[in-house]
């Protein structure tokens, strides 16, 4: 091999290094994004159904057929202490208190986008960046080596590495098979393009 098509194949495999990781950390933050939107829509709530009428509460009158309509007006219950002969005010009807609406969670925070771009799955899989920039290095460099089998050990050494954060925090796994995925995709991709110009040059 020549000194000038050394140097073609040498920026060929520098170039298609840095294609895959910059260009990676690029799309794994885009797909990342796309499906947190996309778990949002499917996780949007139905609107609420009309209950329909609500009962009279206990001690409504209901007006008589041809009496005017001011006598359709609840019969307020005696004061206390000052009920029907015989009638302790501990067996009065209790009155009726509606129901509090459902507030958010306990602990939700409305600033927490959820999903793969939640806190949680954030905080669980901190140094992702680094751990990308290397998956993707080796995934490409294997490739660009011939030796596709090499990818089949970044993916068990991510895995094994992983593993005892997503045991304790399930709702990372989502984040964490998106990026990787994305991020081996990506790669993948860039080695092949890579070998195949190798073998062009050689």
């Amino acid at each position: 091999m020549s000194f000038a098509s050394g140097m073609a194949v040498a920026g060929v495999v520098v170039a298609t290094l840095v294609l895959s990781v910059l260009g990676g950390m690029l799309v794994t933050p885009w797909v990342l994004r796309a499906a947190a939107r996309r778990s949002e829509i499917e996780g949007e709530t139905p609107p609420a159904r009309d209950p329909g009428p609500v009962p009279p509460p206990p001690g409504h009158v209901a007006p008589a057929a041809g009496t005017p309509a001011a006598t359709s007006a609840p019969v307020p219950p005696p004061p206390a202490g000052g009920g029907a002969p015989g009638q302790s005010a501990s067996s009065l009807p209790a009155p009726i208190v509606p129901p509090a609406a459902p507030g958010p969670a306990a602990g939700a925070s409305s600033s927490d986008p959820g999903g793969p771009l939640g806190d949680e799955a954030v905080q669980t899989l901190r140094g992702g960046t680094w751990i990308g920039i290397l998956e993707r290095l080796a995934i490409t460099g294997c490739l660009l080596a011939g030796y596709p089998a090499g990818v089949a050990f970044v993916v068990a050494i991510k895995g094994l590495g992983r593993y005892p954060e997503l045991r304790d925090h399930p709702v990372a796994a989502e984040r964490f098979m998106i990026g990787t995925l994305a991020s081996m995709i990506w790669a993948g991709a860039t080695g092949i393009l890579g070998a195949a110009i190798l073998g062009l040059l050689r």
